[in-house]
């Protein structure tokens, strides 16, 4: 077929389709209390939509195109949200929250232009997370400190899930290995950015890849950021090693957001500096919004990989090519 699916040589899911949704659910329970315990956060109900031409939304790589759409009673353009980066840290604000507090939520979204793949949908959800801090906690010892609470957090779930379905017999390395794109590109040079992280994950089983954004020495980048939520030096994503593919799953993407100067900073980089002309960009500019860490987690992905799952549509309801349909059916693979 002329999409990307992988077939692993003699998969054979470990659990039935009922099997399955069950544990999903539990999942999903279990670990958004791990996550909200270890972080501190409140859960909060997140909009599906925003309003079009406000800033709010996330430009993911700024190319992706928005789904759209008139409201009939408003008379105003809306989008279907891509992340939640920006709407958070403007709800922290609003809702009062102070340095060592936060939220997370669940989120829903639509990415239209998203390749689908064993690991690629166009529907999107995760729990998306976001906390205040100090301006001394904007470092890389607050952002290593973090992502090795939400690695805990995904180590005791797939305790719990494998406990509950013996038949789970992969193991999560609690223990992350902490290396930059620009260390990753001088070790592997000869690699493309996906190659060099599944060498590194297979190697230390879970890696966290700091500084995402900018231009390697290369001239090439690591991978796209948005110019307007990551500080570009206090970012990374979190990958974690899938037995079942043979190949590095990314899990989450975070870090410590944009304070006024890397704003203006990655704007200018990005050419992107009529971006200031919106009400969120202002708020950063002069100090209206609090200093935040954030970043969201992949439901289905993490269900993927403590299921042992081959393709993302085997735990998550959504439409698919008709070639692809036919050729995971074929191949002992159902989606949902």
């Amino acid at each position: 077929m002329s999409r990307s699916l992988f077939i692993p040589e003699g998969y054979k899911p470990k659990l039935t389709i009922r099997q399955t949704q069950h544990a999903i659910k539990y999942i999903k329970d279990i670990f958004q209390q791990a996550l909200s315990f270890g972080l501190v956060l409140d859960r909060v109900t997140a909009p599906l939509i925003v309003q079009k031409g406000n800033g709010i939304n996330d430009d993911l790589n700024g190319v992706e195109r928005k789904v759209d759409f008139s409201i009939k009673e408003m008379d105003i353009e809306a989008e279907v949200v891509q992340s939640l980066a920006k709407w958070k840290r403007m709800a922290l604000y609003r809702f009062g929250y102070q340095p060592g507090e936060g939220i997370y939520t669940d989120m829903n979204a639509i990415r239209r232009d998203d390749n689908v793949d064993n690991i690629h949908s166009i529907f999107v959800d995760q729990w998306d997370w976001e906390k205040v801090i100090t301006e001394e906690q904007r470092n890389i010892e607050t952002l290593k400190e973090t992502v090795k609470a939400i690695v805990k957090a995904v180590a005791a779930a797939k305790r719990k899930v494998s406990i509950r379905y013996p038949q789970l017999t992969s193991t999560i390395c609690e223990t992350p290995y902490f290396i930059t794109s620009q260390e990753l590109e001088d070790r592997y040079p000869d690699k493309t950015p996906k190659e060099r992280e599944s060498i590194i994950a297979k190697e230390h089983k879970t890696v966290f890849v700091m500084q995402i954004g900018c231009k390697l020495r290369s001239g090439e980048k690591h991978d796209g950021r948005a110019p307007d939520y990551d500080d570009w030096s206090l970012n990374g994503d979190l990958l974690f090693w899938n037995d079942t593919l043979g190949m590095a799953l990314e899990i989450s993407s975070m870090g410590i957001r944009v304070d006024s100067q890397s704003l203006q900073s990655q704007l200018a980089e990005c050419d992107a500096l009529d971006r200031n002309k919106f009400p969120y960009h202002k708020m950063i500019t002069d100090g209206t919004l609090p200093l935040t860490i954030g970043g969201g987690i992949g439901q289905s992905r993490l269900c993927m990989l403590l299921l042992e799952k081959a393709h993302i549509g085997e735990v998550q309801s959504s439409v698919w090519p008709a070639d692809m349909v036919q050729e995971c059916s074929e191949n002992g693979i159902t989606l949902l």
